[in-house]
């Protein structure tokens, strides 16, 4: 009848909006030798004041460089008169100085790995899902197993993915956040910066023990060379020892971490472990553990055998050799080339890893542990 007439049509009392068109975009993958995309989301920004401890290395890298000059030619040109040793120690040098400097470009402009920059299935189900069926969604973070999901970034949490409060972001593979370069480094530049420490630790030993041999050859020898050039020669000395031993120690310990597969975060975080742990055989008594245990729930025995058990049970440790074969690997022709120069990115995706072999074992071993120790308690 209505559209034989000329009267407008009723409008109904409620209409449901329809839901925009679904842009379809191909999944990001992530691969060590792709172009790197940061993610910007809810990143908290960054002030002039932030880039200060950034400043202040770079400024260590390059304060060093005059007094480095002034004692190759005044000692070895002017004094020993040896051309060779002078070409060879300025090339070692600045060859050092800059792979340091290449490695340091490589972990600050690579992204450390985004979490949310590659859709999961789940992901792509819910994109398909149809308007009514999204409205009767009853989804909750709580269908996700612990460790599984973040809450802030509100996104499932890869493995071995951990939430950087000062980034405001998870990352892959997180082993910790650097305050000194001011970001995170994880799954894509933590080769890069491995390869930084070595570069940087390899450079110190390097000028101090060129600047030992010259100060003693000042002292033995006090008429053969000038005044001043011996305190540059102290100058290096002190600065070559200092960061030896600081970067050194701090480079042994990622070289150790490296070997055994291992992530900072892992390292210092024994009851990490807990999120691992099968689930609980049944007990005779009441067992106050839930499943997987919480770190709260446990006793002082139960936290102390958390701690031991961390100290054998290595989730992904595959040997050394496998260890830095997924380190620093390399799949194209002379990529061992490109790996030399800057470090490279990790192997992989980022989101799965191999395993242990027997770490189900010793996590099942673990578990039967913690009940008994409930028990006896």
């Amino acid at each position: 009848m209505h559209a034989l007439t000329d009267e407008p049509r009723p409008r109904p009392l409620v209409s449901i909006p329809l839901a925009p068109p679904v842009r379809r975009t191909p999944p990001y993958t992530f691969d060590d030798d792709d172009d790197d995309d940061d993610d910007e989301r809810d990143v908290p920004p960054k002030r002039w004041y932030h880039y200060i401890p950034l400043c202040c290395a770079i400024f260590l890298l390059l304060a060093f460089h005059p007094s480095l000059l002034i004692m190759l030619v005044n000692y070895h040109l002017r004094t020993l008169r040896s051309p060779l040793r002078f070409c060879v120690h300025l090339f070692v040098t600045y060859t050092l100085s800059f792979l340091a400097f290449s490695s340091l470009i490589a972990v600050l402009t690579r992204d450390p790995g985004p979490v949310i920059g590659k859709k999961t299935e789940t992901d792509t189900r819910d994109e398909d899902m149809g308007f009514m069926q999204a409205l009767m969604d009853t989804g909750d973070v709580t269908d996700h197993p612990p460790g599984k999901w973040c809450g802030k970034c509100s996104s499932s949490k890869p493995e071995r993915a951990h939430h950087c409060s000062s980034c405001g972001r998870c990352v892959l593979k997180m082993d910790h956040h650097c305050g000194w370069l001011g970001k995170c480094i994880g799954h894509r530049n933590y080769t890069s910066f491995i390869h930084l420490l070595t570069c940087i630790t390899l450079l110190a030993l390097y000028v101090a023990m060129l600047s030992i041999s010259a100060v003693y050859y000042a002292f033995t020898n006090p008429l053969s060379i000038d005044e001043k050039t011996p305190l540059h020669e102290l100058f290096l000395t002190f600065l070559g020892l200092v960061v030896s031993l600081v970067i050194g120690a701090f480079w042994v310990y990622h070289i150790y971490l490296a070997s055994t597969n291992q992530t900072t975060l892992e390292n210092l975080s024994p009851f990490l472990l807990l999120r691992e742990v099968p689930s609980l055989p049944p007990s005779s008594g009441q067992n106050t553990l839930s499943n997987p245990p919480q770190e709260h729930e446990l006793s002082s025995k139960q936290r102390r055998l958390v701690r031991d058990a961390h100290n054998y049970i290595r989730l992904y440790d595959l040997g050394w050799r496998k260890n830095w074969t997924q380190l620093i690997g390399w799949r194209r022709p002379w990529g061992w080339l490109w790996r030399l120069t800057i470090g490279g990115g990790g192997v992989g995706d980022g989101r799965t890893f191999l395993r242990n072999p027997r770490a189900d074992e010793m996590l099942a071993r673990l578990a039967v542990r913690l009940v008994e120790v409930e028990k006896d308690h």
